[in-house]
């Protein structure tokens, strides 16, 4: 099996590598910057290209993947901006639409949590995606596009709903690698919102640990939700940050207002993911 990589270089791009190289297939990692990269195992082949300005032979640039794992996404973490639908969503649609009538058998996109808009509590795939933002929107446009896209020329989709991670080599603008900053720095108070929303968080490798297993075991596995399942607030989480890697920081909770695009308490309902799971 040859299984291809969008995004590769990117945080969730690197710890999905990590994985695919333990398994026995051989993988195509696709990105814009190939330096990124280096170091990486040598079984894997590097393609450098920008799928805002691909080739139209790109399927077969990427060398006709049997299984291709679209991560890229431009523009974050503004998920406010309309570049999301205005820019992104049509070059994003172009491209998948591509590869799919080159001969791509099948495809697993990362969609996100933000797809459900400002409903609260469990969120399962059952709900109407409601978005409140334009990256939500979007991705769940996205997605829509390529059902359509699907019902006249069939291939394989399964739609990851990812919630929120932390991990080695988040981007600077996360709370995981801000706490982390501060706490190299020396400094003595770190600022924080109130911490009483409840969310539902991963560490970054279960969440490639899983989206490799449904890329390569699941066929059509349509929407699923990859996360917890057990909501936990930001405060205690950063708390169990601080124990966890011995850290000495004081919290200055309140500082910072509650984001106005997410509701107060959410987090994602996992019956689908574990039923898939077990299966295989």
């Amino acid at each position: 099996m040859k299984v291809a990589v969008t995004g590769a270089s990117g945080f969730i791009g690197r710890h999905v590598l990590t994985v695919l190289v333990r398994q026995e297939v051989e993988i195509v990692a696709v990105t814009r910057d190939a330096e990124r990269l280096k170091g990486l195992s040598k079984s894997i082949q590097i393609v450098k290209m920008d799928i805002a300005h691909p080739a139209p032979d790109c399927f077969k640039q990427m060398g006709c993947p049997d299984v291709l794992i679209h991560l890229a996404w431009d523009g974050l973490p503004n998920y406010k901006s309309l570049h999301h639908f205005e820019s992104e969503l049509p070059r994003q649609y172009q491209f998948l639409k591509t590869l799919i009538e080159a001969g791509l058998p099948s495809l697993l996109v990362t969609g996100t949590c933000f797809e459900y808009g400002m409903q609260s509590g469990a969120l399962s795939e059952e709900l109407v995606p409601c978005p409140s933002n334009p990256y939500g929107y979007a991705k769940n446009s996205l997605r829509q596009q390529l059902e359509f896209l699907k019902s006249v020329k069939p291939f394989n989709l399964t739609w990851v709903r990812l919630f929120y991670m932390y991990g080695e080599g988040q981007p600077g603008t996360s709370l995981y690698p801000k706490l982390k900053e501060a706490v190299l720095r020396g400094d003595k108070v770190f600022n924080m919102s109130g911490g009483d929303q409840l969310r539902d968080y991963l560490p970054v490798t279960e969440i490639a640990r899983q989206i490799v297993r449904l890329a390569m075991k699941v066929v059509n596995a349509g929407i699923v939700n990859v996360c917890s399942g057990k909501p936990i607030s930001v405060r205690r989480l950063v708390d169990q940050w601080l124990k966890d890697n011995g850290w000495g920081i004081k919290l200055n909770f309140g500082y910072y207002p509650y984001p106005d695009y997410e509701p107060m308490a959410f987090w994602g309902y996992r019956h689908r993911l574990d039923t898939i799971l077990k299966q295989l």
